[in-house]
């Protein structure tokens, strides 16, 4: 095993839970089953907020070539991708549709909000 890497990654997903858990708790409303089946549509994204969310995503889709070092796999480019998909994207890893461990525990850890915003900010850059 490789310790560097290891810790390296441990440090993101710290700092991804440091960023979520100084956001205020949501309000625990009651769901319609309308909401329920489609919560990403219905929250608004925020760029700006999102920016502050995405620098855990530079650490493997910001690299030259998209191309992480450890272990050594293709990471899609996420700049300028449809906001659609996007939030499609975060949702499916949250939820366990889309199989990633590293990203399932980067989406676990944001709310629908929180996934509203980074697709925003994400979407709007070239």
């Amino acid at each position: 095993m490789r310790p560097l890497p290891i810790a390296a990654s441990l440090v993101l997903l710290l700092a991804a839970f440091a960023v979520t858990a100084q956001d205020p708790p949501a309000p625990a409303a009651a769901e319609t089953s309308a909401t329920a089946a489609a919560p990403a549509a219905s929250a608004a994204g925020d760029a700006a907020r999102g920016k502050g969310l995405a620098y855990t995503c530079r650490g493997c889709h910001g690299l030259t070539g998209y191309k992480n070092a450890y272990p050594s796999y293709h990471v899609p480019k996420i700049v300028g991708q449809s906001e659609t998909y996007l939030r499609n994207a975060l949702t499916e890893y949250r939820t366990g549709k889309r199989k990633h461990p590293t990203m399932q525990a980067q989406a676990q850890s944001f709310s629908e909000q929180d996934i509203a915003d980074l697709a925003a900010y994400l979407s709007s850059l070239k």
